[in-house]
């Protein structure tokens, strides 16, 4: 039994996130978190009372975090506090942060991904793929869509995809188009364009059910690896 710690625990990711674990019989949830001052602190999830605490972290196995930037760094000290390993999800961090989480990886095991979703990372194999093969003579483009309420922009996907294409092929990909209409779950569509062809790789999130079911699959990989830092290619052994 993996005992679970949800942070963001009443809003929509993390709803999800319980909702859905409790239809595997391998997890409990054990620590629900939510900020300072939500109007839910103190009511009961599944039995648990909602906490605006980090020290909760400690009654848990793994701690899943889906919020902002803030908080997920106050929560990864305490995830090193208490030694619990973390699946990261969240977007937005400068590199400042981001070299915090690799330096907290060498004491505990962190999965951290801009994007959680099994088809998204089946994305990034493919254009890693298209990349090698077609090389220089290609131009690159990328088109992300989001919801109006996502903060960053161009989104942690698109920047990966990029990052994704120049490692493999060094061509820099200068156009990356960022939508933010209505209540878009998330599309990233890539194009590698000659003067004879035009290649696209696209995959579109119905519902955000496919980051949790990704995020879910993490945290049963990452309880059992030593400190390091991890990638969803790690977990889906990519």
């Amino acid at each position: 039994m993996i005992k679970l710690a949800v942070s963001g625990s009443c809003g929509k990711m993390g709803g999800r996130i319980i909702a859905l674990s409790q239809k595997e019989q391998v997890f409990k949830l054990a620590a629900a978190i939510e900020a300072k001052g939500h109007p839910d602190i103190g009511k009961d999830i599944l039995g648990v009372k909602i906490f605006d605490d980090a020290n909760v972290i400690k009654s848990a196995d793994v701690l899943i975090e889906f919020t902002a930037v803030s908080p997920t760094m106050e929560h990864l000290n305490a995830c090193l506090k208490f030694l619990r390993p973390m699946v990261i999800g969240t977007t937005g961090l400068s590199e400042d942060q981001i070299l915090e989480i690799k330096k907290a990886a060498k004491k505990i095991p962190v999965v951290f991904s801009p994007n959680m979703s099994i088809g998204v990372n089946c994305l990034f194999g493919l254009v890693k793929m298209a990349a090698a093969k077609l090389g220089i003579d290609y131009e690159v483009s990328i088109v992300e869509a989001h919801h109006i309420h996502k903060k960053d922009s161009p989104s942690g996907t698109a920047k990966k995809l990029a990052q994704i294409v120049k490692e493999t092929s060094q061509k820099e990909v200068k156009d990356i188009k960022a939508v933010r209409e209505g209540e878009i779950i998330g599309d990233h569509r890539v194009i590698f364009e000659s003067p004879v062809d035009r290649i696209e790789l696209f995959h579109s999130a119905k519902t955000r059910d496919i980051f949790v079911l990704g995020a879910l699959a993490a945290a049963k990989f990452i309880v059992n690896q030593k400190p390091g830092l991890y990638s969803m290619q790690d977990v889906l052994g990519l």
